[in-house]
């Protein structure tokens, strides 16, 4: 029991670090950055991807144990990150002092933050038992 409830703190905690890096970069973004605004991204890009692992770990763990929920609604986010954390890793070196974004990585940030916001919605309902066949 105790280690099923320490399991979902640290399942929260990373759902807030990935909120709080998500919103970070969304805020910080511009039309264009230098190569130190991007590396600054880059920073915040990686705790956000060390949060999606921790909650990935902990949501599995859960999950073999026969206490979790399935693992679709973060799968989706993860996936859209993808490309915007390959743009900020690949320009962070660039030698060009300022560097164009990509509209697509705003949406990507928006699209993500919806969906994030979302999921505490579907999670209520899935508590519920709303939407099981089974």
């Amino acid at each position: 029991m105790t280690a099923e409830i320490v399991l979902r703190y640290i399942h929260f905690i990373s759902i807030f670090a990935i909120v709080g890096a998500l919103v970070s970069e969304h805020l910080l973004l511009k039309m264009e950055m230098t190569r130190e605004e991007i590396k600054r991204l880059s920073k915040i890009d990686a705790i956000y991807g060390l949060a999606a692992l921790t909650l990935l770990g902990v949501g599995l763990t859960l999950w073999f144990c026969g206490v979790g929920k399935p693992i679709a609604f973060f799968a989706i986010i993860g996936l859209l990150s993808i490309y915007p954390t390959v743009f900020f890793l690949k320009n962070r070196s660039d030698q060009n002092e300022m560097i164009k974004i990509p509209t697509a990585i705003f949406w990507m940030l928006r699209v993500e933050l919806l969906l994030l916001s979302i999921i505490p919605l579907l999670a209520g309902l899935m508590a519920r038992g709303v939407g099981f066949f089974g």
